[in-house]
């Protein structure tokens, strides 16, 4: 009988943390510390994918590409998801095999450059939401907006960020390889960043504009998969309502319903929260059983007790 598989969405910023240096080191510790807790899941035996964001890094190669573009041609925005994802990989891949030789759990690894088809007519091209690289004073964001004609949005309270357009994931062209490899039973690092986006615009496969969404290619992945468990990790432990008011209320069970209600009354802003309940909404309208929403170090607390958010299809008795 096959195993079970628990698809796992991480935050860029779980690896590059807004109180970092930058550096290679600084991430690669993060990244270490995040594949620890997926020791959690592999315990309970099932077969691991890990897809992860990359809007800080990107970001900030972009800012490099930028720098240089005196000397170097500044490539497209998908070949910069293409140079974050091998990057992010890269580090994800020699973190996890250094965690499962010191717990000396026997597994494989790969990362799997992987191609996402999107739209070319997604409405997401008319307004950009997805934030990227570094946290700015609205001074300093107001100046990129119009020396650099970036979009700017504040972003949660924690600054202002450089958005870009975010399509939605169509379809995963890697899905067959990244099903062969966990049916051998190998640990797999897939749509880092959400994917490289291309499109069919000429017949043929070809790079395209935008960075998409970890969470939402997260999503798309688990329900092809059918994983009986999809968690998405993000910088608190529990979903709120009401967040950063006196009247905040974490919640520990959340329905379709309810999640669908506070969508729409803007508890869940599009640039932090909203994309994680959208994603989970429809992983679990695709056949889903239940989504967990906690933070990246507080992954064993939400599988052994259940202290996270979980969304549901329905109230349970």
């Amino acid at each position: 009988m096959a195993k079970p598989i628990a698809v796992v969405a991480i935050g860029g910023n779980a690896i590059l943390k807004s109180n970092d240096d930058l550096s290679f080191e600084a991430q690669l510790n993060n990244a270490k510390q995040a594949c620890k807790q997926m020791l959690a899941i592999l315990h309970k035996r099932y077969e691991l994918v890990i897809v992860h964001g990359n809007g800080p890094q990107v970001g900030n190669l972009l800012l490099q590409f930028e720098k240089a573009k005196d000397l170097i041609p500044v490539p497209p925005l998908d070949v910069a998801v293409a140079s974050s994802q091998g990057l992010l990989g890269h580090m994800l891949e020699i973190s996890m095999r250094c965690v499962l030789e010191e717990d000396r759990f026997a597994k494989e690894v790969a990362t799997i450059m992987t191609q996402v088809v999107v739209d070319e007519k997604d409405p997401a091209y008319e307004n950009p939401t997805k934030p990227i690289g570094p946290f700015y004073s609205k001074e300093v964001g107001e100046q990129h907006r119009k020396n650099d004609k970036w979009n700017i949005m504040e972003d949660s309270g924690r600054g202002y960020r450089r958005v870009v357009y975010s399509p939605k994931p169509q379809k995963i062209l890697e899905l067959n390889t990244i099903r062969h490899l966990i049916e051998s039973g190998v640990i797999v690092i897939a749509c880092g960043g959400g994917g490289i986006p291309v499109n069919y615009h000429t017949g043929s496969v070809i790079g395209t504009e935008g960075v998409i969404d970890k969470d939402f290619a997260a999503s798309l992945l688990a329900y092809n998969l059918e994983a009986e468990l999809f968690l998405i990790l993000t910088g608190v432990e529990k979903v709120a309502i009401d967040f950063g008011k006196p009247t905040q209320r974490q919640i520990d069970v959340m329905t379709i319903k309810e999640a669908k209600k506070w969508l729409k009354e803007g508890q869940f802003p599009a640039g932090s929260m909203g994309p994680k309940i959208e994603a989970a909404i429809e992983y679990i309208e695709k056949g889903g059983k239940e989504v967990i929403i906690t933070s990246e170090d507080n992954v064993a607390n939400a599988i052994d007790q259940g202290f996270c958010t979980r969304i549901v299809n329905h109230e349970q008795s």
